[in-house]
């Protein structure tokens, strides 16, 4: 069986600083394993501006180089939470998460959808995603040696019509960096909510405490397994949670409840 593993960060607005986070944690996943960074891993805490200093273009920039090196070193598939990446509008950038193989190479991107413009009621109250940040518009779901893998981020995991549309997935990835005041409230039920209804494992690395600019994100980063377990969790703090990928339970739980054959509302995309 191979292995699931999130890397929970409580990043800086230092690069440098943070990849050297991934890589001393990578140091401890086994050979093979997918490993799921969380929202931003690269840069936070310095506000969305900040990040507009950091984008790179698709394909060129030493995050991305650092990356590919990295996946390449341990062996691991690297879903590479998001980072900036550029765009048409010279004023914004997309959040993008990159997937690299164990080979290093950068197999698919996908660009958050759903952005986060609300209010909240904590130290930040306002949150303006879309000031900087260019939604994107299409699904990802790929083969991987670990099933079919659908990426997600963050906010997507409130919309559920968006992984109806995925169809089949076996594998999720959620990179996230939800808030202590939302992520309180609603993260361990939208998690488990999303990894049932899809009849998935559900792999969720948030960020994990109090950043430089006063941000609290919530943690308890997670492996869900299909029938809505949580396998790992971690609570606050850098760290990394692990699970079994075993995709004979996982067709044992679509054989006893085939929620697939049943569903009367599938999306054409199914």
């Amino acid at each position: 069986m191979k292995n699931l593993a999130a890397l929970q960060m409580v990043s800086t607005p230092n690069v440098d600083e943070n990849l050297l986070a991934v890589e001393n944690m990578l140091k401890h996943q086994s050979k093979g394993s997918l490993v799921v960074l969380p929202e931003c891993f690269a840069c936070f805490g310095a506000g969305d501006k900040a990040l507009l200093s950091i984008r790179e273009p698709f394909g060129n920039g030493p995050i991305q180089s650092k990356l590919s090196e990295l996946a390449k070193q341990f062996g691991v598939w690297l879903i590479a939470g998001t980072m900036p990446l550029e765009c048409q509008d010279e004023s914004k950038y997309t959040a993008s998460s990159l997937v690299f193989d164990d080979n290093g190479i950068c197999v698919t991107e996908y660009q958050k959808i759903h952005l986060f413009d609300v209010q909240i009621d904590d130290s930040t109250g306002s949150y303006l995603e879309s000031k900087y940040t260019q939604a994107g518009k299409e699904l990802i779901v790929i083969d991987s040696p670990f099933g079919k893998l659908g990426v997600a981020v963050c906010y997507d995991v409130r919309f559920a019509g968006m992984f109806q549309a995925m169809g089949q997935i076996d594998v999720l990835a959620l990179p996230s960096a939800f808030t202590r005041a939302t992520g309180s409230a609603h993260w361990h039920a939208l998690i488990q909510a999303r990894a049932i209804e899809k009849q998935c494992y559900l792999v969720a690395a948030n960020q994990g405490g109090i950043h430089v600019n006063g941000r609290e994100t919530y943690g308890h980063s997670s492996i869900v397994s299909p029938w809505g377990k949580i396998l790992d969790s971690k609570a606050t703090g850098e760290g990394s949670v692990n699970a079994a990928l075993d995709l004979n339970e996982l067709a044992k739980i679509r054989r006893s409840i085939p929620v697939q054959q049943h569903n009367q509302f599938r999306s054409h995309l199914v």
